[in-house]
């Protein structure tokens, strides 16, 4: 490593922590705020509210592991050791894989393995086809063996994640799971657009959009994940010492993308398999507040469509 690519590597070190401390804040209020709804949702609680407690805490923990190693390395490296032989750059040669950083690496792949799997379990939910998610399950698994590679060698004496063998297996670790991902996102993308259009040609753009925008389509298909992913892929195949930066966003929006949806999943408004699913019933207006899923016909076509909102006539005219 030169020295430009030395101190190049040590902003993106600073930088990559700053930038994770404030989205470790974001994912705080997320956290808290789903918690929150499930404690006080106690008249309609489903099965499925301690699941997602259970999951979004070991999220949250998961997570604050690594933020907490991070911050004891940084502050070894760049106070305690500042005069260290060699310098920070050294330092971080030889100190990466002590045994705190191990915990941190350790808590980052089985966080990667919880978050592709709940992107598994919903791309199911959403096309309710298990032929869909076939190859996506063997992608997790080869995830599955390839963090376990990782997580051996980087915990071995001298081990670097951006060096050396550790690099290697991390690249094809990161590739593996940067496609799943990918595959995920667009499949999920896919089947969001490909209904939303099948209700706008029989029922028109204004009842397609009540339910469909582009806010939905990025919480739903986890694409912060994604694309946070494809950029550390990039700078990571390239050998840039930025990398580092961009793992630092990676790892978080691994727990933030998820927490954003499972908060929709808790409040009701998250896509499941009854939104693509023709119901029996048919379109009532009345002055209370219509929930759920309903069939609406358009000549020859019926789509299945979620009200989200509040059937009134406040001025003669009803409205959706």
């Amino acid at each position: 490593m030169t020295a430009s690519n030395g101190d190049l590597f040590q902003n993106s070190v600073y930088i990559g922590i700053n930038i994770q401390n404030i989205l470790y804040g974001i994912e705080l209020l997320l956290y808290f705020k789903t918690i929150r709804i499930l404690l006080t949702n106690r008249g309609a609680r489903k099965k499925s509210d301690l699941f997602y407690a259970l999951f979004s805490s070991m999220m949250m923990f998961l997570v604050t592991v690594w933020i907490i190693t991070q911050a004891i390395f940084g502050e070894e490296m760049w106070l305690l050791q500042s005069d260290y032989p060699g310098g920070a750059d050294a330092y971080w040669q030889q100190n990466i894989a002590v045994w705190y950083m191990d915990w941190g690496t350790t808590a980052v792949v089985i966080l990667q393995l919880m978050t592709d799997a709940l992107m598994i379990y919903r791309c199911w939910v959403i096309w309710s086809n298990y032929y869909v998610v076939v190859i996506p399950i063997i992608l997790w698994v080869a995830t599955l063996v390839l963090g376990f590679l990782v997580d051996w060698v980087t915990s071995s004496p001298g081990g670097n994640f951006f060096a050396g063998l550790a690099s290697k297996l991390g690249l094809a670790y990161y590739t593996v799971s940067v496609f799943l991902n990918t595959i995920l996102t667009c499949l999920v993308c896919y089947c969001m657009v490909r209904h939303a259009r099948a209700v706008q040609r029989c029922l028109g753009h204004e009842y397609a959009s009540s339910y469909f925008n582009v806010v939905v389509t990025i919480v739903e298909s986890v694409l912060p994940y994604t694309l946070s992913g494809i950029a550390f892929l990039l700078s990571l195949g390239l050998g840039s010492p930025t990398s580092v930066a961009f793992v630092c966003v990676y790892f978080l929006m691994m727990c933030i993308s998820p927490q954003m949806l499972i908060l929709r999943v808790v409040v009701g408004r998250a896509w499941d398999k009854d939104t693509f699913k023709p119901q029996s019933s048919t379109l009532k207006f009345s002055p209370g507040a219509t929930t759920g899923s309903q069939l609406f016909y358009a000549g020859s076509g019926e789509v299945p469509l979620k009200t989200l909102s509040k059937v009134y006539n406040p001025d003669g005219h009803d409205k959706v």
